[in-house]
């Protein structure tokens, strides 16, 4: 298997994985077919399974530097599978792409991890550090019995990681294109402001809560909260979802019922924005209860050995200069950053994520793969231009 080229090794493995229904939380048994692979590597493998949930921590070596990779196998439900030009779960390649759901996000940066990993330990087999895979089945969902339970373990043990990289799709327009050193936070609220009910031609008799409400929602909705930072664009305040009423035109309602969600940079504190909202609520005099959610702080990797070394391994590869982008929702790099200072995100082109017909560049695969060998070397100090095979 060695002596086959890099890239027919990640493809065959991508469609592998493809082929296996691992609708969230569902593992559909990718962790065991990326186990059998890893085994023979001398990866010591350790499942952490919570709630139905399938999580994998493996690693080889016991000393420092740590370079993780972090991903997971579970995606998205298919849609309507007759708009699909083929079965989401059955690998498929046309017009120089590889299609099924999970192409992108992220079964292909999975099997990269893996061949990567394999090229690198036959060239390498006495490196420095250790290698480590972090993989569940709980990121597309809730994501509360996945990355952070192994995360939890890890802190509990003491073990702390030095380098991770998770395999989300972060290319824009070519593979390279975009790493992600950092995520905002994401702040949720349930804000449900009480009026009184009534005939709406007595206006008098009741207390109409949308139009109390709607003085302190313009305040909240026009606030700069902040210029952002180096690296995130300023923290947004958005309204996802209004209600209110009976469903008859002529009730004034007795509630009305709204969720928002911050998404928020490291300059920000979480018991910071609480307070500015309470105070802008309590200014208008409004009858209201508000519950929080917290679902990721932000966290931030600066230009450091990490984002030195995939930049190079990026440019080395495909002669493309990496912008360092914080945008976009959350991922499980919120969680690793707990026990890892340096967490990058890279992967595929993410135009197709999420939607029918989602797939990868055939000819991104290969790349994909010999960056994530070639940052290793960098990384464990072991890197030799050229010194691999394709």
């Amino acid at each position: 298997m060695r002596h086959t080229p890099l890239s027919e090794r990640t493809l065959a493995l991508a469609c592998q994985l493809i082929a296996r229904p691992s609708v969230s939380p569902d593992d559909a048994g990718c962790l065991e077919l990326i186990g059998e692979r890893l085994h023979p590597l001398g990866f010591v493998q350790e499942r952490v399974d919570r709630a139905g949930t399938a999580n994998l921590w493996a690693r080889r070596g016991t000393t420092a530097p740590i370079v993780c990779f972090a991903g997971h196998t579970d995606v998205v439900p298919t849609g309507p599978v007759d708009q699909w030009r083929s079965d989401p779960f059955v690998p498929s390649r046309r017009d120089d792409m590889l299609y099924g759901r999970g192409a992108a996000d992220m079964k292909t940066s999975l099997a990269a991890f893996v061949t990567a990993i394999e090229d690198f330990v036959a060239a390498e087999p006495d490196h420095p550090g250790s290698i480590a895979l972090l993989l569940t089945s709980d990121e597309e969902g809730p994501a509360t019995d996945g990355t952070v339970r192994v995360v939890d373990l890890l802190e509990a043990r003491g073990e702390r990681l030095d380098y991770c990289i998770v395999g989300e799709p972060t290319s824009s327009d070519r593979l390279g294109d975009t790493i992600k050193n950092g995520r905002r936070g994401s702040l949720s609220g349930r804000l449900v402001v009480h009026g009184v009910q009534g005939h709406i031609a007595y206006p008098q008799l009741a207390r109409n809560p949308i139009h109390q409400l709607a003085p302190a929602l313009a305040e909240l909705a026009q606030r700069r909260w902040d210029d952002g930072g180096e690296y995130f664009p300023p923290t947004s305040w958005q309204v996802s979802n209004i209600h209110a009423g009976t469903g008859a035109n002529n009730v004034i309602p007795g509630q009305v019922e709204l969720l928002f969600n911050f998404r928020f940079a490291p300059v920000q504190t979480v018991d910071g924005l609480k307070a500015a909202v309470h105070e802008v609520l309590d200014r208008h005099r409004l009858d209201y209860r508000l519950e929080w959610s917290l679902s990721g702080m932000p966290f931030l990797t600066p230009r450091g050995s990490l984002v030195e070394a995939i930049s190079a391994a990026i440019l080395d590869t495909t002669g493309v200069q990496t912008e360092l982008s914080t945008s976009g929702g959350t991922s499980d790099g919120r969680f690793i950053a707990r026990i890892c200072e340096q967490v990058v995100e890279f992967g595929p082109v993410n135009a197709s994520i999420h939607k029918i017909d989602e797939a990868v560049a055939l000819d991104a695969i290969g790349p994909l793969a010999r960056i994530y060998r070639d940052t290793l070397g960098r990384l464990l100090g072991t890197h030799r231009s050229g010194g691999h095979p394709a």
